[in-house]
């Protein structure tokens, strides 16, 4: 039984490469996803925080 010929070792490195992107592309969309859901977060939070600040601008322009 010979070792792997030329052409097996080329397709087994193309296959590697191929799967190794698939995997990368994998783990970008995970975070991506992470990062969509932090901003939604952040958002949500700036959105109160502005609110509260409306209302307390709102109480000092009364108590002048």
């Amino acid at each position: 039984m010979a070792g792997l010929e030329m052409t097996d070792v080329i397709l087994a490195v193309i296959i590697g490469t191929l799967a190794a992107i698939v995997y990368s592309l994998r783990v970008l969309i995970l975070l991506e996803r992470r990062v969509a859901s932090m901003e939604d977060n952040i958002q949500k939070m700036t959105s109160k925080v502005l609110k509260e600040e409306n209302v307390i601008e709102r109480s000092l322009k009364k108590k002048k």
